[in-house]
């Protein structure tokens, strides 16, 4: 299974893990009004966790490169990964607007989680599915218990 992956730089990964990261870099700078997210953690251990997994699975999508892909193309997974980018954008426009409920909050963990399975899985990375699931579920789990049912 190895021998079909190379290790080199997937250029589109790491757009896409950009383009996931500009409303953090805007949040981090710019509060927005009733920000439940600067609330402090009370799931640490997970929140670790889902660090190491977040490094993990940013580091296997933009670093390894299965031979058997194609270039990539506007394949239904891709478009499906492009939704989900914008349903993430949406997420975060509603979030600066006020808007806290449970729908917002979860968009704001699951969308992003789903750009990176979709585009693993249409790239054909199969090693960073792993750290991706892994990294969705700690996501998740921190989401849930922080905002939702705290």
């Amino acid at each position: 299974m190895l021998k079909k992956y190379k290790f080199g730089l997937d250029v589109w990964s790491l757009v896409l893990f950009l383009l996931i990261m500009i409303p953090n870099f805007i949040w981090a700078s710019i509060p927005a009004p009733n920000d439940i997210l600067r609330a402090e953690s009370i799931s640490k251990t997970i929140d670790l966790a889902t660090f190491i997994f977040r490094i993990l699975m940013i580091a296997t999508l933009c670093c390894l490169k299965n031979n058997e892909t194609q270039r990539i193309s506007l394949t239904p997974l891709i478009v499906f990964t492009g939704i989900s980018c914008l349903l993430y954008y949406f997420s975060w426009f509603a979030y600066y607007q006020g808007l806290v409920d449970t729908i917002v909050i979860l968009g704001l963990s699951v969308t992003p989680c789903l750009s990176f399975l979709l585009y693993a899985i249409d790239r054909k990375n199969l090693i960073a599915i792993i750290p991706i699931l892994l990294f969705t579920v700690g996501h998740l789990t921190y989401t849930i218990v922080n905002f939702i049912i705290y």
